[in-house]
């Protein structure tokens, strides 16, 4: 049975996916800001210590080994170029480790972990699935600089992983969202003109989070090793590569 650790599964694209998921008989430790359920860990990922918190849990839960990690946590909140210094960088900041460096912490980890298994003669490798965003190839408003800096960040991350451990089965895969119909887009999509936005979306609407599930999906249990390194485009041809 395949264990997953799933960052951000209580809502949207992540609860999408946790449901997927183990539809497929995937044992899935989730992982939310703030939470109750058994299956899913308590982790603020503004705290530098949590995403290790995070990691060992997770493993105690999953019977000490964990095969895939998707990181799907984000933020995505306004940042204005004409707020204070303070609130800006402190917003920066925060957007960057819960978007990239928890993401990179865990990732770090998962590395690790599958390469004391090889040591041990468990060839098995492991499986990182990055949500990342396009924009993090095309940028984003002027209010978020951060978020696309972020998600730059994520697929430079992924490429990295790809490349440097094909050769122990360790693989990346990356999947790059345009506007996905979560509440966190919605309410973007309002500040920005709502419908109006849509005009910038050839498909003529945003992707449904079981889309986005459906690739986190492949990309943890069914790409073939050949595809690591990929990024998979999710945005109705609003940004075309």
């Amino acid at each position: 049975m395949t264990c997953i650790l799933l960052t951000g599964s209580s809502r949207g694209i992540g609860a999408a996916a946790k449901t997927a998921l183990e539809a497929r008989g995937a044992t899935v430790v989730g992982q939310a800001t703030t939470s109750t359920a058994t299956d899913t860990v308590p982790a603020d990922f503004t705290q530098p210590f949590a995403p290790h918190e995070l990691w060992q849990a997770a493993l105690a839960r999953a019977g000490g080994e964990i095969d895939v990690l998707v990181n799907n946590a984000g933020l995505f909140a306004p940042n204005p170029i004409d707020a204070t210094d303070l609130h800006w960088l402190a917003a920066f900041e925060d957007t960057m480790r819960i978007n990239l460096t928890a993401a990179a912490q865990l990732s770090r980890f998962a590395v690790r972990h599958w390469q004391e298994r090889a040591a041990k003669g468990d060839t098995r490798g492991g499986r990182i699935v990055h949500v990342a965003s396009r924009a993090g190839h095309r940028g984003d408003s002027p209010a978020h600089w951060h978020y696309a800096a972020s998600k730059g960040g994520m697929l430079a991350l992924h490429k990295t992983i790809a490349r440097a451990y094909a050769g122990e089965n360790i693989l990346s895969f990356a999947i790059a969202p345009g506007f996905t119909d979560t509440a966190m887009a919605g309410d973007y999509l309002d500040s920005r003109g709502g419908p109006g936005l849509l005009a910038d979306i050839p498909l003529g609407r945003v992707a449904e989070p079981e889309e986005i599930a459906a690739m986190i999906t492949f990309c943890a249990l069914d790409a073939p090793p050949s595809m690591t390194g990929t990024t998979l485009d999710a945005n109705g041809a609003s940004y075309v590569r």
